[in-house]
């Protein structure tokens, strides 16, 4: 099992940056990977279901899981 830990919460078109790329500049990639249910960030007894993404380039993708925790609001977590 993945180990995942927490990286963002917040609006969708904010300026998150997970590692040198601007998560909501780039296209999503979903992985083949089986989605995760994690704590939501702020809200530790409540639990979310985040899909697992690539996004930039090909040869050097940034990793993530991410999930709306509610309308507009993200959340955003790496492997650990």
């Amino acid at each position: 099992m993945n180990e995942w830990r927490e990286v963002h919460v917040g609006f969708e078109g904010d300026d998150l940056r997970i590692g040198k790329i601007e998560v909501w500049r780039q296209d999503w990639r979903r992985t083949a990977e089986d989605a995760v249910q994690l704590p939501h960030p702020s809200y530790q007894n409540q639990r979310h279901r985040f899909d697992i993404y690539e996004a930039g380039p090909d040869l050097s993708p940034v990793r993530f899981a991410a999930g709306e925790l509610s309308n507009g609001v993200w959340g955003f977590y790496i492997p650990a």
